[in-house]
């Protein structure tokens, strides 16, 4: 994490929260340690989903796709090694 931070206020059930505690307790992290961090690989994964549908979009309209046919072929001469 960076060093700046900012405070976000969030809703969660009183069973996350009690897993929350153990962990914290398991870890010798504070809870809003462990919730930024899951909160900042929660967020770095879905943006890499956005962006790959995004470049995948962009492909598409520019023409640079393959039929389904053409994949496989490659996909199965990959998989033999050649």
């Amino acid at each position: 994490m960076s060093t700046q931070s900012t405070t976000v206020s969030v809703r969660l059930p009183k069973t996350v929260e009690d897993d929350l505690i153990k962990l914290a307790g398991h870890t010798q992290r504070s809870k809003s340690f462990l919730a930024g961090k899951a909160i900042s690989a929660y967020v770095a994964s879905e943006l890499e989903i956005i962006e790959g549908l995004e470049r995948a979009e962009a492909d598409i309209q520019a023409g640079r796709v393959v039929s389904h046919e053409e994949a496989m072929k490659r996909l199965y001469k990959t998989a033999r090694g050649g």
